[in-house]
């Protein structure tokens, strides 16, 4: 048995005893602790930096826990943000204060983090944002309104990107900022979509001040800090779902169309060919991602690939599943109609199809952007998003 065995095995059997007796649907006090557990038994963080609060090992190690961890209910989905976009980003462009302060907490599960990016007038083009941040002292004074913003009623923290400079182009006047959402100015709502739950929320800002040292890399550099977070979500969903039981997958809806008599039907055969091929393809993809992470070259734009990927998949799965179940896609409570509900959100959430499109063909591709005429025009001086409504556009 290799050093790798072993250490999947260890982590298997770990796993195997500490969610044998986790309820169906665990609170939020019984995730926080299992992740204090999961820390303390060195499986998260682990590959970050010890300094830090990781376990300082290879992504081989990071690949055998993900495998042993594969079919496990693992009550870490409050966590994902943090994890997978917050951390990473706190570590390629933080203070050394910011990151003794905040990666410990976030690897162990005791602070929760969100992410506040999209506008109701900002969504695609994230740059026509308008929340304001205005300085006050060894303050910042933020004004505004976020959305699609998940995890914000369970968030302890959260990365901001508001306008401090509407005097420069609308990529340059950008900040980032480490908000605290227990902040009296913070007012959290939740939205309800079609699968009866509440994913997202808005959250709106009044007067909320913020400390100085919470500014994540530069004043006016939040447009790079906010593409260094999208590029490490991108990759998160992307191969973080890789990991995850996918419940309208090409196994359990070949089970129902033969459950129902549907499996010889040429349709019904030829469209599940389809979706075995989509999976296959992107089960690959994300192989092949993961032996470049454990060889040192990170996906970078190629995220973009996997994301894309990923809601294709979700989006012929649920077509499937609609074909396959007809009148039960609408009535049924099932995993198969839940995810049928939810796979519309997957071509929405961490950016729309086209703009992968767009990111894949202009950094992977390499191929000529599309004009952007307003680039290099003053903000103040434009008519975007919400503000395009003041004047009766």
């Amino acid at each position: 048995m290799t050093d790798l065995d072993e250490y999947r095995s260890r982590a298997r059997a770990w796993l195997a005893e500490r969610t044998a007796d986790l309820p169906p649907d665990p609170g939020l006090a019984e995730c926080r602790a299992f992740m204090a557990d999961l820390y303390d038994a060195g499986y998260v963080g682990i590959t970050w930096p010890v300094e830090y609060g990781g376990r300082g090992l290879t992504a081989a190690e990071e690949r055998a826990f993900q495998q042993a961890a594969a079919d496990l209910p693992l009550p870490v989905g409050v966590f994902g943000i943090g994890l997978g976009m917050c951390g990473p980003t706190l570590l390629s462009l933080g203070t050394e204060e910011q990151k003794r302060r905040y990666v410990r907490p976030l690897l162990r599960g005791e602070e929760i983090w969100c992410q506040m990016f999209s506008e109701p007038g900002a969504g695609s083009d994230v740059a026509s944002l308008q929340t304001r941040a205005v300085r006050d002292g060894d303050h910042w004074v933020v004004d505004g309104q976020k959305v699609w913003t998940s995890v914000a009623r369970q968030a302890d923290l959260g990365l901001l990107i508001a306008r401090t400079d509407p005097d420069v182009p609308k990529h340059q006047g950008i900040t980032m900022f480490v908000v605290d959402m227990h902040d009296p100015g913070v007012d959290v709502r939740p939205l309800r979509d079609m699968t009866g739950e509440s994913h997202f929320n808005e959250v709106f800002f009044t007067g909320v001040r913020v400390p100085a040292e919470n500014v994540v890399g530069e004043v006016d550099g939040g447009w790079s800090a906010a593409v260094t977070t999208l590029l490490h979500e991108r990759v998160s969903i992307g191969m973080g779902a890789a990991r995850t039981e996918r419940p309208a997958s090409f196994a359990a809806l070949r089970t129902a169309a033969r459950e129902r008599g549907l499996l010889g039907e040429p349709g019904v055969r030829d469209l599940l060919l389809d979706l075995y091929l989509r999976e296959r393809a992107f089960d690959l993809l994300n192989a092949r991602m993961s032996q470049e992470v454990r060889a040192g070259i990170q996906p970078g734009a190629r995220g973009s690939v996997s994301k894309l990927l990923l809601a294709d998949l979700t989006m012929a799965g649920a077509d499937l599943a609609s074909e396959i179940l007809g009148p039960e896609c609408l009535t049924g409570d099932g995993p198969i109609a839940r995810a049928l509900a939810w796979a519309p959100g997957m071509a929405l959430g961490g950016g729309t199809n086209e703009i992968m499109r767009n990111i894949i063909g202009d950094r992977v591709l390499g191929l000529p952007r599309e004009p952007q005429v307003d680039r290099n025009i003053p903000y103040k001086a434009l008519k975007v998003g919400t503000q395009a409504k003041e004047d009766g556009r």
